[in-house]
């Protein structure tokens, strides 16, 4: 647009000069000037679910913001993380950015993200909205760095298979007070063929499951997973070895899972459990929708209940789970942060994302709406322990300590190939060299 004006200005140099006229009288119309005309971009997750809902809520703040153009791009997850990490290189990243949050403070720290503006909203209002799990993860140094729409658990609920427990004399609904009573019933469920297992009768391992499983049991057992300093973690106290033997006891000693058969490579709980080889699988409700669809011939009647804790009190470690942030370079800031608002703080919007992801409200008033679970009937096992979650942490590579250290070598050891104090040393080492690059980076 520059380079037309100045143009502009050179042809009427070099010609004959107009001649002078009166200025006409504008008379004012009351009506309000024109907004300009904006061109925006929105990057986001390509699951399928994710992506219908947000066509939809593009649209609608299309029409609702008719001077507004939004350019919407969809990725697979580790090509998001590429394209985002590559574009911010080259400061061309999107607007809008639809970030799973617990990758939010690593940006936040490098200045990649641009703050939310407290006039737009304050840190202490977003904790009035927001519950601290999903929100404090696209918190650093007490700014906001973006807005959360999904609290992202997958603690204190399970799928059943109700014609496995019924074919096995279970109680179904099942009331499980303690871990021991799940596993027992567990047993119950679990059928070999020989030497194989066909169906497992409580399967949890899973990149995601075993994670979430190591936070609870730490902080329940009555210790911190983070190290003395708050930034290293310590996988060496007792309560963390305490709770591996336990996860490795369910598969070794107990048998209600062959961790070789079914794991996060094999036999998926995601999958198997919908295709009839899981009696009760540990994983979040965002299973559902696109499990419907991928498994859309699965008959057996199936229900999401609540699962037991490992104390008198729960108390669980949860990501922060996906949500809206903005770029520090958008040409446009008050409306690329009008658009993740339009996402997230906006009710009947966030509720709608939700709805149509399957996911967890991280907004405390979508997730108290008595209407929810009309439109979501599954997950109110999880609505029941959102108050108490923490987020996390500041793990400086998240997906590096939830999936190659935590997830691999529990897996790893359940199979066999190391002791559980041995696998304790190794979490504990890579885990810490890793912060400790990252540290000097």
């Amino acid at each position: 647009m520059a380079s037309l004006a100045v143009g502009g200005t050179v042809l009427a140099a070099c010609g004959t000069p107009a001649p002078a006229t009166q200025a006409a009288e504008v008379k004012p119309t009351g009506a309000p000037p024109a907004a300009a005309k904006v061109t925006m971009r929105f990057w986001s997750h390509n699951n399928v679910a994710f992506v219908a809902i947000n066509d939809i809520l593009v649209k609608q703040f299309m029409e609702a913001h008719p001077n507004v153009t939004v350019k919407y791009e969809n990725f697979p997850y580790d090509e998001l993380i590429k394209t985002i990490q590559t574009s911010m290189a080259a400061k061309n990243e999107a607007d809008v950015m639809e970030m799973f949050g617990s990758w939010v403070q690593s940006y936040a720290k490098g200045n990649t993200l641009a703050p939310l503006p407290e006039g737009l909203m304050t840190y202490a209002k977003a904790q009035e909205i927001f519950y601290s799990a999903p929100l404090d993860g696209y918190v650093w140094e007490g700014k906001v760095f973006g807005l959360p729409n999904e609290y992202n658990l997958e603690n204190g609920g399970v799928l059943i298979n109700n014609r496995m427990f019924k074919d096995a004399g279970v109680t179904d609904p099942p009331d499980w007070k303690t871990w021991d009573e799940l596993v027992s019933d567990a047993k119950k469920l679990t059928k070999m063929n020989g030497s194989t297992m066909t169906v497992a009768g409580f399967d949890y391992v899973t990149n995601d499951g075993l994670g979430f499983l190591y936070w609870e049991g730490v902080l329940e057992r009555g210790a911190d997973y983070f190290a003395a300093d708050k930034i290293h973690l310590d996988f060496m106290i007792p309560q963390a070895e305490a709770t591996v033997q336990w996860l490795v006891d369910m598969a070794v000693k107990d048998k209600v899972v062959d961790p070789k058969t079914f794991n996060a490579n094999s036999n998926w709980v995601g999958d198997s459990f919908f295709q009839s080889l899981v009696a009760i699988g540990y994983i979040g409700p965002w299973i559902v929708p696109p499990s419907r669809q991928s498994h859309a011939d699965f008959a057996d009647p199936w229900t999401y209940v609540s699962c037991p804790h490992y104390g008198d009190k729960m108390s669980f470690a949860a990501d922060s789970g996906w949500g809206k942030t903005v770029s520090p370079n958008s040409k446009d800031l008050q409306t690329s942060w009008e658009f993740a608002q339009f996402w997230t703080v906006d009710p009947k919007n966030a509720r709608a994302w939700n709805v149509g992801t399957g996911t967890i409200p991280a907004q405390k008033a979508v997730a108290a709406d008595p209407t929810l679970l009309t439109d979501m009937n599954w997950i109110g096992p999880s609505l029941k322990v959102l108050p108490f979650g923490k987020y996390v942490g500041m793990l400086q590579d998240r997906d590096f300590v939830w999936y190659n250290v935590v997830a691999t070598h529990i897996t790893e050891c359940m199979q066999g190939v190391r002791s559980v104090q041995d696998t304790m040393k190794l979490m504990n080492d890579e885990a810490n060299k890793m912060i400790d690059s990252k540290l000097k980076a």
